[in-house]
Order: C-alpha cells, then sequence, then structure tokens
C-alpha cells in the first residue's frame, strides 16, 4: 500500500518552541498608559500551565517554572515541560519534553538537561558552559556523542525568550537581539525581539504587551502581562494557540481517551490534487505548479527537478529518468566527503551499522546493487510504522520507523559503503487521501549522477510525484518547511 508518513519530526520543531505569528483582528490598543513592569531582579518562584491547541484541536499541555537556585547565590533553575498526543494515520502519537535550565542573574546559560521522548524514542542531551565554550553531550539508545561550540558572546536558552523583556524592561518600541543556544538543533543562533503595543482582546483578560519575536526562520507573537505571565501565544497565523489554564485543566487532558480522533495533523498537513493518480509509481514524469511558495524561498533545482518562477506560483517539471545523453557536474572533493561523513543521526560508520553494511553488500559488485540491497534489506527487515526516531541507530533497535527513520538508515549504511548519500523531503502523492502528503527519501551518487531513492516505498529511482522542497535531515534544513505545512496547493499540468 502506498502510504506516506507524515514527517512528526516537523511538527516537533515547531510544537516545542510554541512558537507565535498572528493577524490583528481581535486585539486593539488598551487605554491608559502600560503599568510599570516588576523589577526582574526581585523575582520569586513564577510557575503556571498552558493548554496547547493545533488546528482548533487541542493536543497537550506545557508548564513552567522558575525559582531561586542555592541559595547565596544570584542564579535561577528553569523547569519546563510538554505533553503533547494527537492521532496520526489512526495511530496515537505522543511527545514528552521535559528541560532544565540553570541561568545567571542575566539570564544567561550555565548549564542545561533537556529530554526528549518521542513515541518511547528518547534522546537526552545535557551540558555546561566553560568560558569561551559549551560543551555538550547527546545520548540516544546505544550511542554517545559529544559536541564543543565556541562561545563569542553570552548564549541564552531557549526557556528565557519570554523572560528576557521582562528583564530589560517591558515598554513598547524596545528592541532585543541577543545569542540562544538551541537543543533540538544544537546550534546557537540570534533571536530578535520587538516589543510591538499594549494591547486588550477579547481573548485574554486584561491587558498585555504584543511581543514579536523572530529565531531560526521562525516569526512568533506572545502577549505578556506587566508581571510577564505569557496570556497568549501563537503561531503559524493562528494554527498553533498556547493559552493560560489551571493545572487541574491541564492535567485532565491526560484523561480524555478520545482524544483527536479526527486525524487533526494529518488533514492539515494534506495536499488536495485536482487530478487523481491512480497509478503514481508508474509515473514516468509530471509538470505542476505549486503555489504559497515564498517569494525569497527557492526550490531545489536539478537534472531530475526543473522548477522556476511563474508569477506568483512556481511550476516545476519532475522527470524519473533522465536520458543517456545527460550529464551531470563532477562531484567535487568537499561535496563527496560531506555526503559520506556521519552524523549524530546518520550513524555511519557505527561498529554495528559497518557489519551490517558488509553483509548487505556481501554480493554485490557495484554501487547501483548495493544501494538496491539496501533498499530491500530495510523493506525486509523494518516495519513502517508512523514512529519518530532520532538517529539510524534507534531504527536498528525498534525494528520499525516512518519514512525519515528509513531515510536516516539508508543514508547510515550507504555512506558506510562510500556511496555519497543525504536525505531529502517534500511531499509525494497518495492515491488513498488524493493529495499529496509530506514525506522523505534519499540521493545517492551513483555512476556520476544523483539517484533519488525510497527505502519506504521500495523505489530505485523514485516515481514522478516526488517533489522535493528541501535538502537535509537537521532541523534547520527542514525549518522552510514550517512555513509551507498547510498552505501550499498543487496544480498539476500533466503527467506521463
Amino acid at each position: 500500500m502506498r502510504f506516506p508518513k507524515y514527517s512528526m519530526y516537523v511538527v516537533l520543531w515547531f510544537l516545542i518552541f510554541l512558537i507565535q505569528g498572528c493577524t490583528g483582528m481581535y486585539f486593539r490598543k488598551a487605554d491608559g498608559p502600560p503599568p510599570q513592569p516588576i523589577d526582574a531582579s526581585e523575582w520569586s518562584t513564577t510557575e503556571y500551565w498552558t493548554g496547547v491547541i493545533f488546528n482548533g484541536a487541542k493536543i497537550g499541555f506545557s508548564h513552567f517554572k522558575i525559582s531561586p537556585a542555592a541559595p547565596g547565590t544570584d542564579r535561577y533553575d528553569i523547569f519546563s515541560e510538554a505533553y503533547l498526543r494527537t492521532r496520526l494515520l489512526w495511530i496515537d502519537k505522543t511527545i514528552n519534553l521535559k528541560s532544565y535550565d540553570q541561568v545567571d542573574a542575566d539570564l544567561s546559560l550555565i548549564q542545561f538537561h533537556y529530554e526528549y521522548d518521542l513515541d518511547g524514542s528518547k534522546l537526552v542531551l545535557s551540558g555546561v558552559r566553560q568560558e569561551d565554550k559549551l560543551e555538550v553531550t547527546i545520548h540516544s539508545r546505544s550511542q554517545v556523542t559529544r559536541q564543543t561550540i565556541p562561545l563569542q558572546n553570552s548564549v541564552y536558552p531557549t526557556s528565557v525568550t519570554g523572560l528576557y523583556p521582562l528583564l530589560h524592561g517591558l515598554q513598547v518600541g524596545r528592541h532585543y537581539r541577543y545569542d540562544v543556544f538551541d537543543g533540538q538543533t544544537r546550534q546557537i543562533g540570534p533571536l530578535v525581539q520587538e516589543i510591538q503595543a499594549f494591547e486588550e482582546s477579547d481573548l485574554f483578560n486584561g491587558a498585555a504587551f504584543k511581543i514579536d519575536t523572530r529565531f531560526q526562520g521562525h516569526k512568533s507573537t506572545t502577549w505578556v502581562d506587566a508581571m510577564g505571565l505569557p496570556l497568549l501565544e501563537m503561531s503559524l497565523g493562528g494554527v498553533i494557540i498556547a493559552v493560560i489554564e489551571d493545572e487541574f485543566t491541564a492535567r485532565r487532558y491526560l484523561t480524555l481517551a478520545a482524544l483527536n480522533k479526527d486525524e487533526t495533523l494529518l488533514n492539515f498537513s494534506l495536499i488536495k490534487s485536482d487530478v487523481a493518480i491512480s497509478a503514481p509509481d508508474q509515473l514516468q514524469s509530471m509538470a505542476v505548479r505549486i503555489s504559497g511558495i515564498q517569494e525569497n524561498f527557492i526550490l531545489p533545482d536539478d537534472m531530475r527537478q526543473n522548477c522556476y518562477r511563474r508569477g506568483e506560483d512556481v511550476a516545476c517539471i519532475i522527470r524519473t529518468q533522465l536520458s543517456a545523453s545527460e550529464t551531470e557536474p563532477v562531484l567535487d572533493a568537499v561535496t563527496r566527503q560531506r555526503y559520506l561523513l556521519p552524523t549524530d543521526t546518520i550513524s555511519a560508520r557505527h561498529p554495528r551499522v559497518s557489519e551490517l553494511a558488509k553483509q548487505i553488500a556481501a554480493a554485490t559488485e557495484n554501487d547501483f546493487q548495493r544501494v538496491q540491497s539496501i533498499v530491500a534489506w530495510i523493506q525486509k527487515n523494518i516495519e513502517q510504522q508512523p514512529v519518530d526516531v532520532f538517529t539510524a541507530l534507534d531504527v536498528l533497535d525498534g525494528g520499525k520507523a516512518e519514512c525519515q527513520g528509513h531515510a536516516l538508515l539508508f543514508a547510515a549504511f550507504a555512506r558506510t559503503l562510500d556511496i555519497p548519500t543525504r536525505v531529502v523531503n517534500g511531499i509525494v502523492y497518495s492515491p488513498r487521501f488524493q493529495g499529496f502528503l509530506y514525506h522523505t527519501w534519499n540521493e545517492s551518487h551513483v555512476d556520476g549522477r544523483w539517484l533519488a531513492v525510497d527505502a519506504t516505498f521500495g523505489q530505485i529511482p523514485v516515481d514522478a510525484t516526488h517533489i522535493k522542497l528541501v535538502e537535509g535531515h537537521g532541523l534547520s534544513d527542514l525549518a522552510p518547511l514550517t512555513e509551507m505545512i498547510g498552505r501550499i496547493g498543487v496544480t498539476i499540468d500533466s503527467i506521463e
């Protein structure tokens, strides 16, 4: 059955931060001058709960608490957690996130410990600031990796983004820019905030400061009161909403056995097609127009997929096979090495991966046959289930994964066998849902060309309904998708 798996990795990307960006439909300027904000130096324990709503359906809650650290210090301990649950392809999906940050009086990061649990797949990050560097340790099932990140300035955790304006002044018109460590990408990047207005709304009681936040390509809006309490948070034009609620209401959510039976994520991400394709796996070429792509975003353009702007749309011609006379640029040494190296998610050359790769390729004579053998092994040994994983080793341990897990494992095997391989993400047609769903597959450099391979569908090469939107397997690579999901449309001009 042709049944693409929606990328929960992307969902995690924007749910974990609860970042916002909304219109001004229900907001108006508050009467009178804003109150004087509290002096952040007098903070005591602050704690609150929020309910999380996705596309009109409640999917979980978050909990935040900041309190003074050990007596005699000017440090603070920040604890936060989020529990998210929805149904995807009629299977429950659960995400449990826990984080601890210790920060200095200026909210700069001292040490941290983060735990991510996606359907039982666990990832643990811990780290400590040491003068001009951040030492990070990553634990994921059978693998422990370490990373040293150089620091040029003070760095802050994502947990303080709601507190930073409170500390430095909640005043309309102020701008702030500071470096933030993102545990999901294990990267440090600039975060920019602007206090835009002091408003009232039918969506919350009283008046609040409207704060616009931009980080890692995301736009966010939060309304906080003079005590720094976030009364309302929104993202993706109101698709994700976080609202203050009491602890009883938040925890009661966990007892709702019939939660989200309407496939919220699937319905939101499905891109309906104007043309029904009965046998997409046999399609050799397809011409489409994609609407809703931001002007500053350029779709991948290569020999297989040729894309260009046509008015407000992006037109693409996708082919399965190239003619014998068509050639691609020679892969330079730097690029080749880039797609052979292991990463913290692509566990290439790990002893377990290396041993299995040798067995899989034992009877092969060339790279194309090795690619075929890897796909056949994954088809036979890895169950197709919408279960999220963090690394290729997680897939081996659990024996099941969704499309991203298949792509990570394929890349690990291929790179171990010295086949340059990358992970790509985009959309693919599903006859069952009569539209396009988000999907992940691979491209391997074989015989001088990039060969598109789908280990989930068992396709070599992939059919012409595979439309590549972004390349890469890290969350920073996937970030542009968060601006597309729920917004783009596809018009099919021709198929062969």
